[in-house]
This record gives structure tokens, sequence and C-alpha cells, in this order.
């Protein structure tokens, strides 16, 4: 880990001088919110450092101060329901995950709700700055007598005795009007004390402080790749994109270098930038974590293209830049080495992390943290220090997967040893609950564990990192997660490969396997060592989870176990929202205004029905759902169309296409118009044991409109 230098100086460069050297006035009054309209609190919103912290004064009222308000996530019973299911081997809905707009329209705040936040926020005088693709976050900034107002708020000017930094926080729970209370989850900005640090540790001796050399110690893609096997998985990322979580920049430079050491090639990476923020020109102290995740991620899965995602080093921040890799939907997985004690952190902020590893989860994306590097005592260098049993979210998070760290023995290029790292991060989380797939643990308790798998982090068997302009050896669960992030880049290379899902929301399938009688040969189970409150055992421990990848048995296990056996097949019907009643089009992608109720042509069961065309001009409609058929499986692929149309005489003018992945099972057109509904059937028990798109293209020339009207689709299996 970092010294947490950089929490002061993100103290620093948002407290006007005044509040930094705590010569703040104490006369000001807290602005209050209308008395007259009713108010809802909103919990844990107050930052846990007030509470051990000295007010100092309060923050003037024209200090500018940015907030992030997030919003609820509906019919969340139904979401935590189809998050097992698309998890699970063998439902029918296993792999089939959906795209931000079908996860939006399905579980997302509402345009309504984002238009009444909006609202609210523009009456009592604030900017809004942006809100998230995904309507999960409304950005807003004004002063701070503007957002006291807002938020039933006082901000004061704190010093935190622990860390010697200067603070800006609410006194108190922010609240909202009642008629908002339905839909916003909480409030975010109102203070700065949670700073990301990084969980990079690197060896040093008073005498020579890990300073940089010419030339690379420590491991390097050869020993990492040939310890996990991950050099026998037949895979490097082609055709896979990682982001990487930062709060800090990188130097191309050094990244070139060090693929030019070990001969490696593959996509340049990019940045994204999050709220502004792009630290590459000037890099700071977090350099090193961001070329360690990169260069791990390169030494894994080369081909693989690296996307940095680069945010303000905030709560608002870390919540904005989850928003938008989730909705941008370019990654199918994300590396996390930077995070924050539980206790010291903002409940109300995790949550709205939470929210979009939820919609991480629904649309495929893993997501590997860094488990920490203080042990089980993860707020040693925070606020409630070293005697609070801890744990590091986003590691805690249920809808990701948190990464211990080992210290790892090689012979050559091959596996020797391994231990647990002493201070590699694990315990029990005290926010979030244990999920429903955290089984076969030994852990008794109702909240979530940490971590949930392992590898080398121990800076004693560090790997060889170029950075800053020299060669330097780190360890830390920093250098773990990432290696976990190119395994998924590497297996979801493998699983398109054979037709299959990828690896998605990775803890309940990497459980199911730990689970099983195939343990032992996937994974490196580690029964030696601690950190300071547990030890490792037999299975699953507080210290390594389950342990270390054997990349090639892992991938066998994960691709062979994502299906029934041949003449084991349920019965099933697989395609959601057949009969469109749901009134949108989830989980189908459609174009718009497809999924409709309108009266000009029937619907022939209920009253939605998918209509594409009938414009009379020039004109393309799609309608597609991917779904996974069980392997042993008959399958019959059915749906009602009707064909209205008012072309003449038998030419194919306006057609409609329906297709099975790449195989076109029929080509239908105004030439077949009739009186109702007409049902279709084929025969798709050749893709069984593989993931295919049902799709239906419907293509109008410029005269003369032909409708094509599409009811109760249904893929059943049998």
């Amino acid at each position: 880990m970092r010294p947490r230098s950089l929490a002061l100086a993100a103290a620093l460069a948002v407290l006007p001088l005044s509040a930094v050297s705590l010569g703040v006035s104490t006369a000001q009054a807290a602005p209050a919110p209308n008395a007259a309209a009713p108010r809802v609190s909103l919990p844990d919103t107050v930052t846990p450092a007030v509470a051990r912290s000295e007010k100092k004064g309060d923050v003037p009222a024209d200090q500018q101060l940015s907030v992030a308000v997030s919003l609820k996530l509906r019919d969340t019973a139904e979401l935590d329901r189809f998050l097992t299911a698309v998890a699970t081997p063998g439902t029918p809905e296993f792999g089939r995950h959906l795209t931000p707009q079908q996860f939006t329209e399905r579980f997302g705040p509402t345009a309504a709700a984002v238009d009444q936040v909006r609202a609210y926020l523009t009456a009592q005088g604030l900017t809004v700055s942006g809100v998230s693709d995904n309507r999960q976050v409304v950005d807003a900034h004004g002063t701070a007598e503007q957002i006291a107002k807002a938020f039933g708020t006082h901000e004061s000017a704190y010093l935190d005795p622990q860390q010697q930094r200067a603070f800006f926080a609410n006194d108190a729970a922010a609240s909202v009007p009642a008629d908002l209370a339905g839909v916003v989850q909480g409030i975010s900005g109102l203070n700065n004390h949670t700073v990301r640090t990084t969980r990079n540790v690197k060896p040093s001796t008073p005498a020579a402080p890990a300073a940089a050399q010419a030339a690379p110690g420590g491991f390097g893609p050869s020993q990492y790749d040939g310890a996990y096997n991950l050099n026998k998985t037949g895979a490097d990322g082609t055709g896979v994109s990682v982001a990487l979580w930062e709060f800090d920049g990188y130097s191309a430079t050094n990244l070139k270098t060090y693929d030019s050491q070990y001969g490696l090639t593959g996509p340049a990476v990019s940045t994204v930038s999050v709220d502004g923020a792009n630290y590459d020109s000037a890099p700071g102290e977090g350099q090193g974590e961001v070329e360690l995740d990169s260069e791990i991620v390169r030494g894994v899965a080369p081909k693989a293209t690296q996307l940095v995602y680069e945010a303000p080093n905030s709560d608002q921040g870390e919540i904005d830049m989850a928003a938008k890799i989730v909705a941008d939907n370019r990654v199918s997985v994300i590396s996390i080495s930077w995070g924050s004690c539980e206790p010291d952190t903002t409940a109300s902020s995790m949550t709205a992390v939470d929210n979009s590893f939820k919609q991480a989860a629904a649309q495929g994306i893993s997501i590997f943290s860094a488990s920490g590097d203080d042990g089980s005592r993860d707020c040693t260098r925070s606020t409630s220090g070293s005697t609070v049993k801890a744990v590091d979210f986003p590691a805690s998070s249920p809808h990701q997967t948190g990464v211990g760290g080992t210290n790892l023995k090689v012979s050559g290029s091959a596996y020797s040893s391994e231990s647990a790292w002493s201070t590699a991060g694990g315990g029990v989380s005290t926010v979030f609950a244990k999920p429903s797939w955290q089984t076969g643990t030994g852990v008794s308790g109702t909240m979530r564990t940490v971590p949930d798998v392992s590898s080398n982090a121990d800076p004693a068997s560090g790997f060889a990192i170029y950075t800053a302009g020299g060669w330097q050896v780190y360890g830390g669960t920093s250098a773990a997660a990432p290696l976990w992030s190119g395994y998924a880049a590497q297996f979801n290379q493998k699983a398109k490969a054979a037709g299959q899902p990828v690896l998605g929301e990775a803890s309940p399938r990497l459980y199911a396997v730990a689970n099983g009688s195939g343990y032992g040969s996937a994974f490196h189970d580690v029964t030696t060592g601690k950190n300071q409150d547990f030890s490792t055992k037999a299975g699953y421990d507080q210290v390594t989870g389950w342990g270390s990848p054997i990349a090639d048995a892992l991938n066998t296990a994960l691709l062979g176990g994502t299906t029934p056996p041949t003449g084991g097949c349920t019965p099933a019907q697989l395609i959601g929202n057949g009969g469109f009643e749901t009134g949108t089009a989830a989980p189908w992608t459609a174009s718009s205004g497809v999924v409709d109720n309108a009266s000009g042509e029937a619907a022939r069961t209920g009253s939605w029905k998918a209509w594409l065309d009938g414009y009379g001009s020039a004109h393309s409609d799609t309608l597609s759902q991917t779904v996974a058929v069980p392997a042993g499986c008959k399958a019959t692929l059915s749906f009602w169309v009707h064909i209205d149309t008012a072309e003449s005489g038998t030419t194919a003018y306006d057609k409609l296409t329906v297709q099975a992945g790449s195989t076109t099972l029929a080509t239908l057109s105004n030439a077949d118009a009739a009186t109702g509904y007409v049902q279709k059937s084929f025969d798709l028990s050749a893709f069984a044991g593989q993931t295919v798109t049902v799709k239906f293209t419907g293509t109008e020339d410029s005269s003369l409109k032909t409708s094509f009207v599409i009811d109760d689709a249904a893929l059943s299996v049998s």
C-alpha cells in the first residue's frame, strides 16, 4: 500500500485555504432546508470519520462542492433472481446476459425519476453537470449553502487526528423531500475524507528503499504464467477487452519498455477519462500502481485490449467510474487495485458502486478486486486504526471477486509451493450479507467473507515492473487482481471459440468448481500461513480464499460445466418475454418502436407484439435475443407471424429474414401476406450446447408498405 500523502493532497485541493489552515470562521449558521416540506433522512450518508475527528468550524457558504445523487434500482428481487440464474449452468437464462439498455429498461431508474431529481436540484439552485448513461447517478454542483439547503446538511471543517489531515464533511445525515425518497439511494460528495489507496507493496530495506534498477528482478511473465499454467490454456486474450480501474496515470513509454523486455505485443493501451480526469501527462504517486496493473494483464493476456479508466480520487469519482464502465459496455473484465477499508468508507457510496457492479454481473462483466495489504486489519493506515478487524472495499462487494495474496515459490518456471502472505487482506464484511453462492466455506455467520481466491502478492516473491524510468519489484494484492483479470480474459477468448458464454460474475462459478470433485485439479489449495486473525486451512479460508488458479484445468472445469450432460436435458422454454406483454423489449434487443401496443396491427394474444416495418419507405427493423441451448436437448423455435401488405403480385419487394446465428432459417416477404397469424417452427437442435442469437430482420423498399408482425415466440427444449 502506498503512503496516504495522496489523501492529504486531495483534502488540500478541495478545501479553501482558510479551512486547510483550520483558521475557519465558526460564526456561520447552517442554512436550513424548507421546513414546510416533509423530508426523509437518507441513512449511511455521514462518513464514519466525523465521530473520530475534531470539528474546526464551518465550510464557507460560497465554497463550491460537487455531489453525486445515486438513484435506486427497480425490481431488486427480480434482479437478484436473474443474477443467480444467469450465472448458474443448466438454467434457461444461463449466459443470457443483458445489454446496458436492457438492464436499464428492466432494473434501472426510470427517465421520469431522473427528471424528478434533476428538477429538484435545479430548483435548489444547483447546476446539474451530468447524468450517467445508466440513469443511476445525477451529478450536480453548487455552493455549500445551496448544498445545505438541498440536502438538509451542514458542512463543517474537521481535523482527522489519526492521519493529521484536514477534510470537510456533513455533520448529520442528508435528507430529501418525501416525494424523492422513493427514488434517491444516497448522496455522495458531502465529504472528501475517503480517498482510495493502492494495494501494492515494494520490498525495501533502510539501506536500499526499493531503488529502481537497470535490469528486471522478480518474476516475469514466464515465471508467473508457468507457475499457474496460464501458458497452457492456448489463449492470449485475443478479442477480449479489460478495464483498469484507476485514480492516477501512466507513461506509455514505460509500458512499451516492459513489452519489449519480454517480447510481448498487443493492442496499444488507451485512456478513458471520467469526470474530466486524465493524469497521463503528469502521473502522481499512483503511477506505479497503474503500470503494475497494465503490465501484469499484458503478461498474462498480451493480446487483450486494455482501457485505462481514470477518475478523480473521491466518492463521486468512484461512483461515476463504476457507472461509466458498465454503461459503456466495452469490456468483459474489470481489474481493481485501489480500495478503502469498510469502516472508514461512507456506506451509501459503497451501495452506489455495488449497484453498478450488479449491472456488470447482469451484462456478463467479471470484476476482480485486490483484498488489501493490511491483513485482517484493513484500517491500519486509516482513521479507525489497527485495532479494528476490517476488510477492504470494493473487494467486499458480493458482485465481484475479491483476490487475496500468497507467497509463490517456483522451480524455474514451474510451480513449486505457495503459502499465505502474512498481510494479505481477509476477514468478514460488516456491510454486505453473505451471498447465496458463498457456500462450502466452513465459516459460520450471515455476512460476506473475503477473499474468494488468491495468487502471488508477497513483495518477497514480487513481480518485475518497469515504472518511473526503471525496474522495480512490486507485490501486494494489487498484483494478484490483474493476474486473475488476465486469466478471465484468456477464459473469455476460449469460451467464445467454444460457443459458450463469457465468465461473467466469476465468484458463483468459481465456488461451484471449488465445491465440486474437481477442486484439487483446478486450484492450488494454500494451507500454510496466516494473517493477524485468520489461518489457512484445507479448502476455503479468509486469507487465500479457495487458493490460486491452475488455469488450464480451471478452464476445463468451467467450460465443461456450462451445460447439463447429454441425455440430461430439463424441459424448458428459453425465450424471454416471447409475448412482449411486459411492454418493453427486454430481454430482446429491438429497433425503436418495434415492441408496441398500437391499434394499427393487432397482437395475436394480449395487447403487445413486435411490429417490424410498415412505413411505406426504405426502412429496416431488427429484433433479436440470445439464448443458451443446453447440450443433449432437442430445441424448437416457434413464433406466430402476420404479414400485412399494400404490395400486390408475387414479387418479393419487402422481406423478413429469420436467422439463428449465421444460419438463415427462412425468408418471408410481402408475397406471403395472409389474413391473421400463421405459426412457423424450426428445429434448432443443431445448436445444442451453444449460445445462439435468434434474429428477425425486416426490410422495406421505397414504396408501398409491408408490416411483419410477430407474437408469442418460444424456443422450447426437451
